[in-house]
Order: C-alpha cells, then structure tokens, then sequence
C-alpha cells in the first residue's frame, strides 16, 4: 500500500540534476515557447475540453522537448505531460504506481498565452508514488523560477542574481484574507453555495494560471490558492512550494494530497490557523 512506503528522506533530484532540469525548461521556453508568443496564428490554437480551453503549438511542441529531455535524463522515469493525458486519459493513472514520475504542464496558463498576457509559466512536477517530491514553477517571461524539493525550502532564483528563499503570508482574521479560487471551474451548484461566502473575504480572484497564483502564494503576496479541479499538472508542483515556504496545503476534508485525488477540494494557505478558519468558512463543501 502506498500509505504504508517509507518517507524518503532525501530529494529526489541532486542539486546538479535540478540545475539540468532548469536548464532543460530554459530551453524549451527558449525555442518553443517564447517565440510564439504574441506570434499565433488561428491555425495555432484548438480546444480541448471546451471553448475556454485552449491549446496551442507552443503547449505541444514544448511537451515533446521537455518529455524527449526529461526521459533522456531520466531514462527509467514515468513522464506524463497535460497534453497527452489529454489524448490517452489512463496516462494519468500511471502517476500513482510511478516510484518517479515527471508531470510537464507545458504552458500553464494557455488562455493567458493565446491572448498576449505575459501571465503564464511551466510547470514540473516530480512525484513519488503519486505524492510531490519537487516543484518547479518557472516564468518564461522574466526567466525566473520558484524551487521546492521535500528536504528544502522554496526558493525564488533566476539566471543572474542571488536567490532567496520564498516564504508565505503571516495569514489573519478572513476579512484580511486575499486568495485564489477556481470558481467559474466549478459546477454551477458549488458556485451557488460559494457566492454568498465571498463577500467576508478580502478579495478572491483567479489568475487563470495555477503557476503565477501558487508562486504569488508562496511568496506572500496572497493567502490562499483553493481549488476543486484536481488536474496534477495545475497543483502538484504548487503544492510541495506552498509547504515548503512554511504553508499549509490539503483537502478541505484534512487529507494529504495526492494526484490519486480526483474528486474534493484543495486548500493551499499560509499557515494552520488561516486554512483551519478558511476551511470552517467553505464547511458546506464538506457536505457534498
């Protein structure tokens, strides 16, 4: 059983492996993202899911050469990216038998990407048996990532300069609270539950990308990501960053995540005491 495996009490990448895997994504936003960027053609960009959920050829071509370097690096690895999950779905289960999985959201933020907004990243999830072990969180725009492994804090780096580490919000009373919630994701039920409780926040938005609004989370400058739309590409990474500045990150029922999940609602917040108040405040979710 998985509950039952050892916790590992070393990273799963070595700090000279980590520094390949930022180097590989680099490069990738290098030749496949970046210069699409402001450079799409209508033939570029397709749906998915939905009219809202777009993909493009940087969301594919990105993929492929971060998967092809990924799984040269890592020969006996599971990699598994949001775009081909999205042709083959039982890819996703595989994540949870994986002792070492690499889960590639390529653009995260693609409706950002399609429409100029310089608000999008890549994100790289490492996972053990479907539990994070690193998260990386990088922003091609201004070449900088958030890095979290199991045994170190979250740190913000870039290409030149010194990096430092990455640490949340003191939290506070829930009229003070800002945060991230994926509400127009929801059904429309949740939604109506929802609505007449988010008046007693300070503010909740979404940035519609889960990277931009987890490195925001574990810098500080919000309290809380939360979130019922499971996708492990969108929140695993994020996850591990958010414990690893000094967060709290679960389900709203009290569960460890895991990309196992696929049904509940995930809360990332800033400490014990504001998810604990966060978690009493949405406690009609707990019904369902």
């Amino acid at each position: 059983m998985i509950d039952s495996l050892p916790i590992p009490l070393s990273p799963p990448l070595t700090p000279a492996q980590q520094c390949m895997l930022i180097n590989l994504v680099r490069r990738a936003a290098r030749a496949e993202i970046m210069p699409r960027f402001r450079n799409l053609t209508r033939a570029d960009v397709t749906t998915k899911s939905g009219p809202h959920d777009l993909v493009t050829e940087a969301d594919h071509q990105a993929e492929a050469m971060l998967a092809r370097g990924l799984q040269a690096m890592f020969p006996h690895a599971l990699i598994v990216g949001e775009e081909a999950v999205a042709a083959k779905p039982a890819l996703r289960d595989d994540v949870s038998e994986a002792e070492l999985a690499f889960i590639i959201d390529p653009v995260d933020g693609t409706w950002n990407f399609v429409h100029g907004l310089p608000l999008f990243g890549v994100i790289i999830a490492v996972t053990r048996f479907g539990r994070p072990a690193l998260g990386l969180l990088y922003d091609p725009v201004s070449d900088d990532w958030i890095l979290a492994d199991e045994t170190t804090p979250s740190r913000l780096a870039a290409a030149i300069g010194a990096e430092r580490p990455a640490r949340v919000s003191a939290g506070g009373p829930l009229h003070e609270l800002q945060g991230y919630m994926h509400y127009y994701l929801m059904q429309q039920e949740r939604q109506e539950q929802l609505a007449p409780l988010l008046p007693a926040l300070a503010r909740c938005i979404a940035l519609r990308c889960s990277c931009h609004e987890y490195r925001l989370l574990a810098q500080g400058a919000v309290d809380f990501v939360m979130s019922d739309v499971l996708n492990p590409w969108d929140h695993a990474a994020g996850v591990l960053a958010c414990q690893q500045a000094g967060g709290v990150a679960r389900m709203l029922d009290g569960r460890d995540y895991s990309t196992t999940i696929t049904k509940g609602v995930l809360l990332s917040a800033a400490n014990q005491d504001t998810w604990n108040r966060l978690r009493d405040h949405f406690a009609c979710l707990l019904d369902e």
